[in-house]
């Protein structure tokens, strides 16, 4: 996937030294980790309505729809996310549809709550990713990056379309950061 006319040069797609891929995200967008202006981040994801990504190890096709920038960040999961995690979420809207095309590790849950009869009726798909952040030092770039490792989960219509619904379990990883040179 190539976003270079969009003006978001800074985001790459990379292997880390196990041969996974990451999405690099070189920019820092929402700074504050410890109160995230999330209808901002509401509002950055919403140019991402209507585009599609196809995931690269299963070939599934997912849509983002209207409903994901508000569940995004207004989910219980964001409600109750604190300090870096809080950060990492917000600035991860950059790469979402890297993250999606590098999606791995796919299962699968039946749907069980009545409220998601219809967009859930196929049941719920969950896949790992990766992204890394730029790690800042008195406010100065570094050539290191925190790499986090999260949830995408996707729920399958009764009529089979998948949809992007949330980013969950957000971790950092707690080995080495990765570098760049």
């Amino acid at each position: 996937m190539d976003r270079q006319g969009e003006g978001l040069e800074n985001i790459k797609i990379i292997t880390d030294s196990l041969g996974n891929k990451v999405v690099l995200l070189s920019e820092i967008i929402f700074t504050n980790k410890q109160s995230i202006d999330w209808d901002e981040v509401e509002k950055y994801l919403n140019k991402y309505v209507n585009q599609f990504v196809k995931i690269t190890e299963s070939n599934d096709i997912v849509y983002i729809g209207r409903h994901f920038p508000n569940e995004y960040s207004g989910s219980k999961y964001t409600r109750k996310t604190k300090g870096a995690r809080t950060k990492a979420k917000a600035n991860a809207v950059q790469g979402i549809l890297e993250m999606l095309e590098i999606a791995s590790e796919k299962s699968y849950r039946e749907n069980h709550k009545e409220k998601h009869t219809e967009d859930a009726g196929k049941g719920w798909y969950y896949y790992k990713t990766r992204f890394a952040l730029p790690i800042y030092k008195n406010e100065t770039k570094t050539n290191s990056y925190n790499l986090y490792t999260a949830c995408m989960v996707i729920n399958c219509t009764a009529r089979g379309k998948m949809f992007l619904y949330d980013v969950v379990d957000i971790k950092k990883e707690a080995s080495n950061p990765l570098k760049t040179t």
